[in-house]
């Protein structure tokens, strides 16, 4: 190989590892939503700020219901002309079955096509097949932070 081949050779490896570092550095600095972000929040804290994300994800007449007696559901939203009923968890442990029940008896109980269960955490095994069953969505953690993300991404 001749030098001027070497060279070019040399300053392409370079170039090539800082565009690497560079891709790196972009990708380490967006936005992650920490693991621990809805420790402070109450439950109903966590019902507004739902409601607002899904506001802010094109979802439309978005009400938190008044808490008790809401049949379990706690947001009543549209989007695209499917309605939807909404049971929030802000837990520390994975959601069980007790969650998608009441998101199966609240979408009934107000006429909604969509039952749903929101969570910054996770679902048991239990919970997912009931949910299989009785089709009601389960939107957990990951899911959430997603939404966060694209929204955030958006803006």
């Amino acid at each position: 190989m001749s030098r001027m081949t070497e060279t070019w050779m040399i300053l392409g490896i370079i170039l090539f590892i800082i565009l690497m570092v560079a891709v790196i550095m972009v990708l380490l600095r967006r936005r992650r939503i920490p693991a621990d972000c809805f420790e402070d929040m109450e439950g109903h804290e966590f019902e507004y700020y739902c409601a607002a994300l899904l506001e802010q994800r094109g979802f439309v007449d978005v009400e938190v219901t008044r808490g008790s007696g809401d049949y379990g559901i706690d947001i009543l939203a549209e989007k695209e002309g499917v309605t939807y009923a909404i049971q929030c968890k802000r837990y520390t442990m994975p959601v069980g079955v007790k969650a998608v029940q009441e998101a199966y008896a609240g979408r009934d109980y107000y006429d909604r096509m969509v039952g749903v269960v929101m969570t910054n955490q996770y679902f048991t095994t239990p919970a997912v097949e009931a949910a299989k069953k009785l089709k009601i969505l389960l939107w957990d953690g990951g899911y959430l932070e997603s939404m966060i993300e694209e929204t955030h991404a958006g803006r």
